[in-house]
């Protein structure tokens, strides 16, 4: 692939702040109404790093208060979603002083002074589409402030993040194991230790472990083992991985995943009961608000190969044991190991014990299981190189052994988080897209989300009020019953009469038993004739990325904003354009222009955006403008193809294919006829593909419109 230089417009962002009087309490949400996109939210210097699980919205709030405020309760909220958590930029609490978090549908944490004081977080998630914030502050000098929400568009329990996990890498055949994690796509690789053999030497990053595991370094969070330290001081490994080792000489540090808090830490330094190790790593675990925890580092506690129990990481192993952590990865003996939850004597503890993952599997020999442990191993293998995978949700866990291609071994534990709140059982409702158009003489279709907490699978009834003038709602089946922590569906189908007209904001109803929750969806009727369809992308008209579940892109997908251009140092041509052709936002594959080469363009296989549905009227058009670019190395595997999707058969109606030639990015017009569909109720699919060999490829689309 060419190189090519990405150049971005700099943006300044500023947050506001205020002086507060004593007693103030100020609350300031910014939902996403009318299905609009919320505004960017700005970075903050010294923050705990916080990973989104997939299918993640966000945007800014203003909360806070300080002084003695004992105000009514505020919120944040984001109508729809299923879960929020908020972000701190502020927690200053004295004596009892406290911040109480409570989610609209279930679960409540209170935050206090030990909570990250001096950064800013995220907390946990809390289920439904409101945080109420309530303080309780008698110090004067007590102060905290909420700067930003996540909003999740899934039920908590089924938002998932999937993190990689290895040690003992390269060696000579950590080529066999880095194709296990560019398949699992993970958020996070946690690498413990001993990851450039046989020294980790920066030569040796650079030459034995860069080519095959450097295309993971932009999610990659690493530890150190006693390789590293054959180097004086570890320089290779801190200077190979920079910021992202921790602060050298040190090398421990802690990030969220999701609902995860990950720990990693540095078994080859002084980690003794009392050393600044050990005291950093107790506050640490005293500071996050996260229901789960993990920890990883190089030396196992317990092993029954050949280097055998490492009674030195006791230390770790009882602080994280206090904390309730769930999990702990270890490499240093080459095989794969699983232990039962422990305590750090090793005594088998099913209630508070944690579990141990030996994975030092990634490419370097194998020892033989020659050494008897304190701990009970649960499952073992000392001949196959592998990754493991961890898919983790804000109650529970699972871990899989994925081997090398060729080998057979393979291994599955699961857990449940010891401090994730158990919610009572309850159902959120949802509606997608928030925000429909209906033509007199028309229908329009919305589909409904019922979702389940707390293991709730009761029937839940389902009603529509507050439409228009001429405007009749139908949703079938009027009755769901979700499964336990998942989602049932079902749709509403809005019917104008010729005389139809106005806008409302409609309620969605669902009731089970003396519960109901509800869903709003903007509907308004269109003049008759004219677009059915229009969208140029400057809010979110309810447009759904992956919708079948096919996608195999890993990076450069399509999302809706602001494009950053990019420009081939090679040809020197714009690939990626900076502007759109109206406003300033487009539908785009991977906006970001990046640091570097490849970071942002689409990788990996296909991707696809699919619209909310809409009837195409007689003789109905397409009309949009379109962008593409590609580098000499394209081939007519790749492609920007929009596709009609009526039921579930797509229909080609545009497309553009690679080339072994250069090709600028310059937006162009195009139109298709969409005739054969009038009267029915499609939506419309915007796909690109990077496939076969690895290209450069960037697409975007803007104005769409569909008109009679």
């Amino acid at each position: 692939m060419r190189s090519t230089t990405k150049r971005w417009r700099r943006r300044t962002l500023a947050v506001a702040t205020s002086t507060l009087a004593a007693g103030a309490f100020l609350v300031a949400a910014h939902p996403q109404a009318g299905g609009a996109a919320p505004p960017a939210v700005p970075e903050v210097a010294d923050q705990v790093p916080q990973l989104t699980e997939a299918g993640v919205t966000g945007g800014p709030a203003s909360v806070s208060g300080g002084g003695t405020s004992t105000s009514a309760d505020r919120s944040v909220c984001a109508p729809g979603a299923h879960w929020l958590r908020v972000r701190f930029t502020e927690l200053s609490l004295r004596g009892n002083d406290s911040v109480t978090l409570t989610g609209s549908s279930a679960g409540s944490y209170t935050l206090t002074s030990r909570h990250w004081p001096g950064k800013a977080f995220h907390t946990r998630a809390f289920e439904g589409d409101c945080v109420q914030v309530s303080a309780a502050l008698s110090d004067p000098a007590s102060r905290f402030a909420i700067d930003a929400y996540q909003a999740g568009d899934r039920p908590l329990a089924a938002a998932t993040t999937t993190v990689a996990a290895v040690g003992d890498v390269c060696g000579s055949s950590c080529n066999q194991t880095a194709p296990l994690i560019k398949n699992m796509n993970p958020q996070a690789l946690i690498l413990a230790g001993d990851n450039a053999y046989s020294s980790g030497t920066l030569s040796e990053y650079k030459n034995n472990y860069d080519p095959y595991y450097g295309q993971f370094k932009a999610i990659t969070y690493p530890t150190p083992g006693n390789h590293e330290y054959n180097t004086s001081g570890a320089s290779g490994y801190f200077d190979y991985f920079g910021a992202r080792a921790g602060e050298r000489g040190k090398g421990y540090y802690s990030f969220d995943v999701g609902d995860w808090h990950f720990v990693a830490l540095n078994s080859n330094i002084t980690r003794s009961t009392g050393s600044a190790q050990e005291t950093w790593l107790k506050n640490d675990l005293a500071a996050s608000t996260k229901p789960c925890t993990a920890a990883f580092f190089h030396h196992p506690r317990f092993s029954r190969g050949t280097h055998g129990d490492d009674s030195s990481v006791t230390p770790f192993f009882q602080a994280l044991y206090n904390a309730k952590a769930d999990l702990v990865v270890v490499g240093h003996d080459h095989n794969y190991q699983r232990y039962a939850p422990s305590r750090p004597d090793g005594t088998r503890d099913d209630a508070n014990g944690v579990r141990e993952l030996l994975i030092g599997t990634g490419g370097r020999g194998y020892y033989n299981f020659d050494q008897s442990s304190a701990a009970v191993q649960e499952a073992g293998n000392t001949n196959t190189f592998g990754v493991g995978k961890l898919t983790l949700s804000a109650t529970d866990y699972r871990s899989d052994f994925v081997p090398v291609s060729g080998r057979t071994f393979t291994d599955t534990a699961t857990g449940k988080c010891k401090k994730a709140a158990s919610s009572s059982p309850g159902f959120t409702v949802g509606a997608e897209p928030s925000s429909v158009s209906v033509k007199p003489g028309g229908t329009a279709s919305v589909t409904v989300n019922v979702g389940s907490t707390g293991g709730f699978t009761a029937a839940t009834a389902l009603s529509v009020s507050g439409l228009p003038s001429g405007v009749t709602g139908t949703i079938s089946p009027s009755s769901v019953t979700p499964p336990a922590n998942g989602t049932a569906t079902a749709t509403l189908t809005l019917t104008a009469s010729d005389t139809a007209s106005g806008s409302a904001a409609a309620t969605v109803t669902g009731t089970s038993g003396s519960t109901t929750q509800t869903a709003k969806v903007t509907v308004s009727v269109g003049a008759a004739g004219g677009e059915a369809f229009a969208d140029d992308f400057e809010t979110d008209k309810g447009w759904r990325l992956n919708t079948a579940g096919s996608d195999t892109a890993t990076a450069g997908k399509w999302e809706r904003g602001d494009p950053e251009q990019t420009t081939s140092t090679y040809s020197n041509q714009i690939k990626q354009r900076g502007d759109t052709t109206s406003g300033v936002n487009c539908l785009v594959t991977g906006r970001l222009a990046g640091s570097e080469y490849g970071v942002n363009d689409l990788d990996g296989g296909a991707s696809s955006m699919a619209s909310p549905a809409f009837t195409v009227p007689a003789g109905g058009k397409l009309t949009f403008s379109y962008t593409f670019a590609h580098g000499d190395n394209a081939t007519s595997a790749d492609y920007l193809r929009i596709r009609v999707l009526d039921g579930t058969a797509p229909t080609t109606v545009f497309e553009k294919t690679g080339s072994a030639t250069e090709v600028a990015g310059v937006w162009q017009n195009a139109t298709a006829d969409l005739s054969s569909f009038a009267g029915r109720s499609v939506r419309l699919l915007v796909e690109a593909a990077d496939a076969s060999t690895a290209s450069l490829w960037e697409s975007a689309v803007d104005d769409i419109r569909v008109t009679a």
